[in-house]
């Protein structure tokens, strides 16, 4: 605004003068503008302002929100909405500078700027704010602490400063002249005259600056040079405000008359395109202030000082109905500024008052404003409160005066006697687990303790010091860890402990005496492999599974197919989902969701686990029916009733997918009603559960039926109404699906309180109904039932404890109502007497599902939490694994897996055992469809395939693949050889007795695969040699041992015959299935990171072919040398040479010891080998000339063909 019209005396108030306004405020303005305002000379006490009431916002209307004082008494000279955080800025006349946070108006910051100058214009910055005075440009952080304090000339008189870019600034004022100031090195940078003097107001666009003079002119000048590209002469007497929008200039000011300047009631609009005036825009306040307010339209806000506001279209008619009344405190209207987003407008009065409108309830005065910093709390005049009885307390929390006087601890010699101070004993666990050399022992540090911090007790008779001193071999009763009492032993997380043999001496068989397989925990994002489990158990999704086979390089379904193979063919094994996860890493929408973990992240449980798989859950159970709808069902897969799916949908769909109706209710009473589908369903708990403490009980089948007929009120659009109107959305079911899959959503304390709530009152009505059962019985006293709770009481009645921390119901029924309800209640064996036998139910439409598996999280602070599933394992896992028919429950806690009770599967102790999802299934789900299982995978992959590398020639061919005349046969003989790079580097650590502890293993890649022919005329020649093209980021590519160079893996610069991981790895698979047998050297490993299981028998190892029991393993190079009189591997690894090596080790093998008949002969043969090897320190001579495979001729027969 241009203060030139104002008096200048209101610069010069005193700060003793702030209590009242003098009521002359502008010399040159009309009388009339003031001859309704009443001015009271005394002021306005700070107690006679009206209390703030809460005020309804209509929405999108503006109405007054707050009020508040910035300044008592001392006019507002300046207001501005920051830009980068919610703040709003307020400056005095008296130089004093006030923020508030929020649309609550709470202050944040306060400050004085000048002693003497009014403050001009504020604008904000990233990192501060600039004050502009009358001689004084003032850059302070929003906290009050100077940055920079730029005194200009005293002659100067400033009164606007525009930000052009976010390193440059224009300032100008009354002067003939406007200075550029470079805030980076706070310097005049130019001074660009102006010809018509008195520059008060500046904006910009993307063609101009605009420059507002005292004279009532309006300048455009050129971005780069500040000349004068065109003049508007807008008002006869002075200019008051102006504001651009697109391609309207508006302005307005006071014209001059015979008693003086008169405000103008006519706005004066220029069009930019034709740099010419269009119709002047009559309006009924006297304006003063005006802004641009483009929401739906290019409104203007007219203001005027005595506080009228009139909305209109700067090209149309002025609407009398447009105008509201803001109410000051003072008799002015002294600035006005509207927030960035347009939610917001802010007015400061004469009085010191600020009044905040808006058009929502609920602001925000940017569209992305960033956190704002508050101050901390001030600590030293609220002093903690010392416990004397703490004797680790330590005392200097309070601040003592240096004094040289005797302190009152000082005590005399004569009352006090020095005492050794006992040290703590040590940790039982430290004992347990030492070894000694000589007199020192060596122990891991069991980590209960901080770094080099011994806690001690100054009496022995503490209870505390007793139950330290105390430590148990159990960890129950660990007063320094308390959440290890609780988590049982085998729900604890389990890790794989390294050493240098790596996985070979680690005993499995410890943590699983089953036949089921366990998933390794290692890799990166296995936090799913409970999950995986559930998914196997499924006995319908395993077959369909395994059925499938696209052309997909990442396709889910088809890695969790070969990983299902893995687990069929495992006999108690481990296996590892690399190859799953190595596609599950792949996709985007899994990183989307923020499923994919950060390797430190997974290490020390920061995740929300249980949150996060949920998510899994509802994301593979979503991608594994994309995946499987894009390719026709096996005919392997159709159910004995007729077509197992319909079209368009998948087996996935088709098992858990529920159709359901969508109803929407408007006020207005239009309903319309929509068919969708859901692949599962999360619990939605009874509002206000947590804070009813009576104990009310809510069956789990009531929490379910509210969950799948969900009704829930929310804003939608109505197309009767046209637009967003509160409704009813109701949910109604129209199929159920063959495997019901619930999401717990117990992510909070709110949702574990209502499932610890219902367990208690479950378990006090069972033990009501135990009771009156008993009480029937003459032989059971009512003395004898008083005591189940006790010890002894424990031996009469077993059952009590499987009582306790249950609410979940072993199965469910529901039934599909003629009217689309659905009728939802809770299953026993009682029920299934009064039905009949197995289908009776669904003849009376009634549907029975019964838990198979439950995933909870397991809240464990100092192994950071871990994921278990609890899987009731079919007759037919049994059946296929131990030959026998009968149903488990087993607990999958990675690769332990351990038989358990059933009401284990359901009892949830709320403080370390948290349900994350229930999977349901209709009985005799099996029954119902054709479980068959034919292997997708056919001879043609072994065919010749294209390879991705663009450069790759014939001439560099190294392998010839099959022909249709050589395909394999059962026992046929294959040499295999891999080479692998490195991902990942080996995490581990030193320990106190100079050994290396392995934390976790480098996570290697499989980058080259060779297949040799074992028989036949053409032995020795490879018919498979595969580089595996990688996307992930390589670490090291081994080149000394795996002749792998940078640029092989690549394949736009690649030579080589390159491949996808799974296009080798069906190669591979075809050959298992067909039953030839591997011949290699450390092919345990090669097959573990390719990630196969390979049955034994087709597995012939050369390693343990030439091996004494509790002897070293020998090197593929050494065994070449001994016998078969070879150097290899000279320089680099080939994998063609070490497959064909091998091969004519195992031919030697078998020469050696008749085909297997003489073991002793070989026996003597080895012990040779050994006493050769120790002689000579296991290193083969230097060689005198190369001899090696590569230059045999049947090498060059492959060149050759």
């Amino acid at each position: 605004m241009n203060f030139e019209g104002l008096d200048p005396g209101l610069a010069e108030y005193a700060p003793a003068m702030h209590s009242a306004l003098d009521p002359v405020l502008d010399a040159h303005l009309n009388p009339s503008l003031l001859q309704n305002v009443e001015l009271d000379p005394e002021g306005v006490a700070l107690e006679a302002l009206p209390a703030q009431e809460s005020v309804h916002i209509m929405e999108g209307v503006y109405s007054e929100l707050h009020s508040v004082v910035a300044d008592v008494g001392a006019p507002v000279s300046g207001s501005h909405f920051d830009l980068h955080e919610e703040l709003l800025w307020v400056g005095s006349h008296g130089g004093h500078a006030t923020s508030f946070f929020g649309p609550t108006l709470e202050r944040y910051s306060s400050f004085q700027v000048n002693g003497s100058d009014d403050i001009r214009q504020i604008q904000s910055l990233e990192n501060g704010i600039l004050f502009l005075t009358k001689n004084n440009l003032k850059y302070m952080a929003r906290g009050g602490l100077i940055i920079f304090d730029y005194l200009l000339d005293e002659s100067e008189d400033m009164h606007s400063l525009l930000l052009t870019e976010s390193s440059t600034l224009l300032v100008g004022g009354l002067q003939s002249h406007v200075l550029e100031i470079d805030l980076n090195t706070v310097q005049e940078t130019q001074k660009y005259a102006v010809e018509t003097p008195g520059v008060t107001i500046m904006r910009q666009t993307n063609r101009f600056f605009f420059c507002g003079h005292t004279s009532g002119k309006v300048s455009l000048r050129d971005l780069r040079t500040f000349k004068v590209e065109h003049e508007f002469d807008a008002f006869s007497g002075s200019l008051s405000d102006f504001d651009v929008h697109g391609n309207l200039l508006a302005t307005c000011g006071f014209s001059s008359r015979l008693t003086g300047l008169a405000c103008d009631r006519f706005l004066k609009v220029y069009d930019l395109r034709m740099m010419r005036a269009i119709t002047p825009l009559q309006v009924h306040v006297d304006p003063a202030f005006l802004r641009f307010i483009p929401t739906y339209t290019s409104r203007l806000a007219i203001i005027s000082q005595s506080g009228q506001c009139q909305f209109c279209e700067p090209t149309g008619l002025a609407n009398p109905a447009d105008i509201f009344h803001v109410n000051p405190v003072g008799p002015l209207l002294m600035t006005f500024d509207v927030s960035a987003s347009k939610q917001a407008l802010a007015f400061g009065d004469s009085e010191g008052c600020v009044h905040l409108w808006t058009d929502s309830p609920e602001p925000s005065f940017n569209p992305y404003s960033r956190e704002t910093e508050f101050a901390l709390p001030c600590v030293v005049d609220s002093l903690p409160p010392l416990d004397w009885s703490q004797d680790l307390l330590p005392l200097s929390l309070i601040p003592v005066p240096l004094t040289t006087d005797t302190l009152l601890s000082d005590w005399p010699a004569a009352n006090s006697a020095p005492a050794p101070r006992r040290a703590p004993p040590v940790d039982a666990e430290i004992l347990r687990t030492m070894k000694k050399v000589g007199f020192i022992g060596y122990a891991p540090n069991p980590r209960t303790r901080l770094r080099n911090q011994i806690p001690y007790r100054l009496k022995e008779s503490d209870s505390e010091f007793d139950s330290f001193s105390q430590v148990t071999e159990s960890p129950v009763g660990r007063e320094e860890e308390p959440h290890l009492h609780m988590v049982s032993k085998k729900y604890r997380k389990v890790t794989i402990k390294y050493s240098k043999l790596g996985l070979e001496d680690f005993d499995f068989k410890h943590y699983n005496k089953t036949l089921f397989a366990g998933l390794e925990p290692h890799i990166p994002n296995a936090y799913c492999n409970c999950m995986i489990q559930v998914l196997y158990f499924l006995e319908p999704v395993r077959c369909l599974i395994q059925n499938h086979l696209c052309q997909k390089e990442f396709c889910l379904a088809c890695e969790l197919g070969f990983l299902f193979h893995m687990l069929d063919l495992s006999r108690g094994d481990p296996c590892q989902g690399s190859n799953f996860l190595r596609a599950f890493r792949t996709i985007p929408e899994a990183s989307a969701l923020g499923l994919i973990l950060a390797d430190s992240d997974e290490a020390s449980g920061k995740g929300n686990l249980a949150r996060l798989i949920q998510r899994w859950n509802r994301f593979i159970l979503t991608q594994l029916h994309q995946d499987l709808q894009e390719l026709e069902v096996p005919q392997a897969y159709r159910g004995a009733g007729g077509s197992f799916c319909s079209s368009g949908d998948s087996v996935i769909g088709q098992l858990f997918s529920c159709e359901m109706e969508n109803c929407s209710l408007c006020r207005c009473g239009s309903e319309t009603a929509r068919a969708s589908s859901t692949l599962l369903f999360t619990l939605s708990y009874p509002e206000g559960s947590n804070g009813d403490k009576t104990g009310k009980n809510c069956d789990f089948a009531q929490v379910l039926k509210r969950s799948i007929c969900l009704e829930q009120n929310t804003q939608a659009w109505c197309d009767n109404c046209e637009k967003y109107q509160p409704t009813i959305q109701t949910r109604n079911i129209r199929h159920l699906p063959d495997i019901l899959v619930i999401n717990c959503e117990v992510n909070s304390l709110k949702e574990a309180d209502f499932w610890r709530m219902q367990a208690e009152v479950a378990f006090k009505m069972a033990i009501k109904k135990h009771s009156g059962e008993m009480s029937k019985n003459k032989e059971f006293a009512l003395a004898d039932w008083k005591e189940l709770g006790s010890p002894e009481g424990m031996l009469l009645c077993p059952s009590i404890e499987e009582l306790k921390n249950v609410w979940l119901p072993f199965s469910i029924q529901m039934k599909m109502t003629k009217n689309k309800g659905l009728d939802v209640c809770n299953w026993t064996d009682g029920d299934e007497m009064q039905w009949g036998p197995a289908r009776a139910e669904e003849a009376h439409g009634v549907h029975v599902y019964d838990l198979m598996a439950t995933v909870v999280h397991i809240l464990d602070s100092r192994a950071g939490g871990s994921l278990v599933a609890h899987i009731k394992v079919g007759e037919t896992y049994h059946q296929r694994k131990e030959g026998v028919t009968h149903q488990q429950w087993y607990l999958f806690n990675d690769f332990l897996i351990e038989p358990i009770d059933k009401h284990e599967a359901v009892q949830f102790d709320m403080n370390w055992k948290v349900p994350a999802i229930l999977y349901y299934i209709k009985r005799n789900l099996n029954s119902r469809y054709n479980l068959n299982i034919k292997n997708p995978i056919e001879a043609s992959v072994l065919l010749a395939e294209a390879s991705l590398a663009r450069k790759q020639r014939k001439t560099h061919t190294t392998f010839i693949p099959l022909m249709l005349n050589e395909m394999p046969q059962v026992g046929d003989l294959v040499g295999l050889d891999a080479e692998f790079v490195t991902l990942n580097e080996e995490e581990a650590e030193l320990r106190s007795d100079g050994t290396k502890s392995t934390i976790k293993p480098s996570q290697m890649s499989v980058a080259r695969i060779t297949c040799v022919r074992g028989q036949g005329p053409n032995e020795g020649i490879p018919f498979i040699d595969d580089y595996i093209s990688t996307q992930e980021q390589v670490v090291d590519y081994l080149t000394q041992y795996s002749g792998i160079k940078p640029g092989d893996l690549d394949a736009k610069i690649s030579s080589k015959h390159l491949t996808t991981l799974k296009s080798t790895y069906l190669k591979l698979r075809f050959l298992i299935d067909i039953g030839v047998k591997f011949v290699g050297h450390g092919l345990q490993k090669d097959f573990r990171v390719i990630n196969l299981m390979v049955p034994k028998d087709q597995v012939l190892d050369t390693v343990y072919l030439f091996h004494m029991p509790r002897k070293r393993m020998i090197s593929l190079r050494f065994l070449a040398w001994y016998f078969l009189d070879l150097k290899i591997q000279g320089e680099t690894h080939d994998s063609i040479e070490d497959a064909r090596t091998a091969l004519q080790l195992y031919r030697k093998y078998l020469e050696l010891s008749k085909n297997g008949t003489e073991p002793e002969s070989f026996h003597k043969v080895l012990k040779g080998l050994y006493e050769k090897g120790r002689k000579m320190d296991w290193k083969v001579p230097e060689p005198e000339g190369q001899t090696s495979p590569k230059n045999a001729a049947v090498f060059s027969s492959v060149l050759a063909l």
